[in-house]
């Protein structure tokens, strides 16, 4: 594939084995060690989210939903049946997951900004838990609602490995080093040449 994932995407033959292997990377980085499924969760997202209408969420019958992230809770939870709640709940989850992880720095700008999605997301796999008939299933969207953010950061990684940053990037990521003092937004800043530095004028170390 490359030393450089980011240019070469377009080249890739099989994504899930190329997002699978950016995933294990993204959670060695951050010591993350989930079980076997909730990876493989991660990786299948990342690959069906390739088709861009998917970042749309949809009703129990697959039609689109433009409706705010919680009212379309709301609406799981007035579903009469307990499989239509789980559907509406994980696409919740899902599309919370994938744009706080992949969009996190334009959500800066943003009036619902990532704190929002992180809430929501967590929210609604932790709904998804508490419905599923199978223990395996449980067992996956639990840790999926405990380590939300963890692995909001996970995918916001392997954003940074498949995306070019232009200096408008840059400077978006900056304004989230600004508001969040993230990690990885600090990291992204110093590749790029940047050192930022906080209100007290000490470098990030």
């Amino acid at each position: 594939m490359g030393d450089k994932p980011g240019l070469s995407l377009t080249l890739v033959t099989q994504p899930q084995a190329y997002f699978h292997e950016l995933v294990q990377e993204a959670l060695g980085h951050h010591q993350l060690k989930p079980q076997p499924e909730t990876e493989m969760y991660l990786v299948n997202l990342l690959n069906q989210f390739m088709t861009t209408d998917r970042l749309y969420a949809r009703d129990s019958e697959g039609h689109l939903k433009e409706e705010p992230l919680a009212f379309m809770v709301r609406d799981a939870l007035e579903q009469d049946r307990p499989e239509a709640q789980r559907i509406l709940l994980r696409q919740v989850g899902d599309v919370s997951l994938y744009t706080a992880g992949f969009f996190q720095d334009s959500l800066n700008r943003k009036f619902v900004d990532l704190d929002y999605y992180i809430d929501m997301g967590g929210t609604a796999y932790k709904q998804v838990a508490a419905r599923a008939e199978e223990q395996v299933l449980r067992s996956l969207y639990e840790e999926l609602a405990h380590k939300f953010a963890s692995f909001v950061e996970v995918l916001a990684a392997v954003s940074d490995r498949t995306a070019q940053k232009s200096e408008k990037d840059l400077l978006r990521m900056y304004e989230l080093w600004i508001r969040t003092k993230s990690e990885r937004a600090a990291k992204a800043l110093q590749a790029a040449g940047i050192l930022p530095t906080d209100s007290t004028n000490k470098k990030w170390q």
